[in-house]
């Protein structure tokens, strides 16, 4: 059972927004403050793409064989992931938080994760492999309260 303290940062993410709050009160009745929002562009991958799959002949045979394209909607959230961990070990590196709950996608969270610094993995209190991002802030703080609460 952890609890979310006084001071605590959460970070709310996906893999085209991040909200990133902070704790003003007790894990009892937890209240978040956003301080910093960060957003990318990312349009579907078929608006990205500037070609049609490719395809190869499978040797001396007529046989043709399709190659699947690049998928740069996900390229960009998995560089997405890399930024917030950039910024989360500049902001861990300067004191600024102690503690950290990290909310996102499970995709996003392991991303989150193969990225970011040992620095900011020591400070980790807790993962919720959710998309909360579109929610009202209230919301966020019931769920993220119950879920640390539950584990």
């Amino acid at each position: 059972m952890t609890k979310i303290e006084n001071g605590t940062w959460v970070l709310i993410a996906d893999g085209e927004k991040a909200l990133f709050m902070v704790n003003e009160t007790d894990g009892e009745d937890p209240y978040f403050q956003v301080f910093r929002e960060e957003e990318q562009e990312n349009p579907p991958n078929r608006d990205q793409a500037a070609n049609r799959r490719g395809r190869f002949n499978d040797g001396p045979s007529v046989h043709r064989s399709a190659v699947d394209d690049t998928d740069w909607h996900q390229l960009s959230k998995d560089r997405f992931a890399a930024e917030l961990a950039e910024i989360l070990y500049k902001q861990a590196h300067k004191g600024k938080f102690d503690k950290i709950v990290l909310v996102a996608p499970p995709n996003t969270l392991g991303e989150l994760r193969r990225e970011m610094h040992q620095e900011v993995a020591n400070k980790v209190v807790g993962e919720i492999p959710k998309t909360l991002t579109n929610h009202p802030i209230e919301e966020i703080e019931n769920i993220v309260k119950s879920t640390l609460e539950a584990a």
